[in-house]
């Protein structure tokens, strides 16, 4: 029996994964990767790099991907919460142009496994969250790219509640899709 539930979403290769947790009164241990399953499951990927970040409430970092060298990554809240998005920008895909959310935090320990193809980007929804990441490929500076995070053709209900999210200068001026 795995520790790991997949579910594909509607997003070819798009993956939202559910891990179980063994707990007691000392605490609690969780698998977040095993290769074997993660490759019985269709997603083979051998990831070379781990991200990690801390952000504080309304951040919004995003939404980013790499041009030349794109990367997959394996994406999850070690403490807080956060509302993760990731948009299909694979030129050809049926799904182009389109996105799905989820809520990723310490309490239902759910990652997002996203493929190479896609933006990504997060709103932190608690006072600071810590959020880690898992990539297929290094990091290339100076290939990033990024699409607006309030992208009209996009429509993402970023949950803000009335707040402005807190932006670095880039993503304040990132092109919209139909730019892109």
């Amino acid at each position: 029996m795995s520790n790991f539930t997949f579910t594909e979403t509607e997003l070819k290769g798009l993956y939202l994964i559910d891990v179980k947790v063994f707990g007691d009164n000392r605490g609690y241990f969780v698998e977040t990767y095993k290769q074997a399953v993660f490759a019985e499951a269709g997603l083979n990927v051998a990831f070379v790099q781990d991200n990690q970040s801390g952000s504080s409430r309304n951040v919004l970092r995003g939404l980013h991907f790499q041009r030349q060298f794109p990367q997959a990554k394996l994406v999850r809240v070690i403490h807080g919460t956060v509302y993760d998005v990731a948009v299909d920008i694979r030129p050809g895909s049926p799904t182009f142009g389109k996105w799905v959310a989820t809520i990723l935090s310490e309490e239902n320990r759910r990652q997002m496994f996203i493929p190479r193809g896609f933006a990504h980007g997060f709103l932190v929804l608690s006072d600071f969250a810590e959020f880690a990441y898992k990539c297929d490929d290094v990091y290339h500076p100076g290939d990033e790219g990024g699409i607006i995070w309030n992208d009209p053709s996009l429509n993402i209900p970023w949950p803000l509640e009335g707040q402005s999210p807190v932006l670095s200068e880039k993503d304040k001026v990132h092109p919209t899709m139909d730019q892109f």
